[in-house]
């Protein structure tokens, strides 16, 4: 009996050393969604309530901070580019030749009537930075092993108060997202349906992104193909290159 109890005490510390926490899986999920530069051409395809239409876009991203996206189709979407700095995000149009900075009420609004909106696509895509984390519980979703996450917001004005994630405990690749206002309403909800293999990572090429509070079936995004690690000119992450 002493033996065993001695054995016990000497086991805990080590379990303990091992137990991997909430916000050691979401580090690992921010290093396998982000990257230093990468180029992608992809679809959204938006689900409304009088039909649906897509968009296909490229989009040049340099670590966290800078994106760039034209819109190459439809005709009447052709030439619109985005531009993020930062927190700062400016919109050509080439109808009016005109561009315009998105700011303060304009963030809520919908980028290209899609389910996603400005303030979705200004937000800092490294999680770690902006929640914390707890496991909650561990789920099958879609056939796969997942740690199920809550997510609380580590500052007052985050977009989202607190998120549920479901990480593949394989992949460390979200497969499910809830997102929640301060009061629990659900606002926002994410599923990524194909997940790939591409240059040394898993890449998320399908998902549906839903806006609650909106009718509809949602918004799809496709990737089409994507480049990691590619040299990028400094010039194509600056407000000139909006009207090139």
């Amino acid at each position: 009996m002493k033996l065993f109890i001695y054995l016990f005490i000497m086991i805990i510390p080590f379990t303990n050393i091992f137990a991997v926490t909430g916000n050691e899986i979401l580090k690992k999920v921010d290093d396998t969604i982000t990257s230093d530069n990468k180029i992608a051409i992809s679809k959204m395809i938006i689900h409304g309530r009088r039909g649906s239409r897509t968009i296909e876009a490229k989009t040049w991203v340099q670590g966290v901070e800078k994106s760039f996206t034209e819109y190459l189709s439809p005709a009447r979407e052709k030439g619109t580019k985005m531009l993020k700095l930062q927190d700062q995000l400016w919109t050509y149009s080439p109808q009016t030749d005109r561009t315009i900075r998105i700011a303060g009420h304009m963030l809520r609004q919908s980028v290209m009537g899609s389910d996603l909106s400005y303030e979705d696509y200004t937000e800092d895509p490294k999680l770690v930075n902006l929640y914390n984390a707890e496991i909650i519980a561990e789920e099958m979703f879609n056939q796969r092993a997942c740690w199920v996450l809550k997510l609380e917001a580590q500052k007052s004005d985050i977009t989202y108060h607190s998120r549920k994630i479901w990480v593949d405990k394989e992949r460390y690749i979200p497969l499910k997202e809830e997102r929640f206002a301060k009061s629990g309403k659900l606002l926002k909800s994410l599923v990524i349906n194909k997940v790939e293999w591409m240059s040394d990572r898993w890449v998320p090429v399908e998902m549906l992104f839903k806006d609650q509070l909106q009718q509809g079936k949602g918004t799809e995004f496709i990737v089409e193909s994507i480049e990691f690690n590619v040299n990028i000119p400094d010039y194509v992450f600056t407000r000139a290159a909006l009207k090139k």
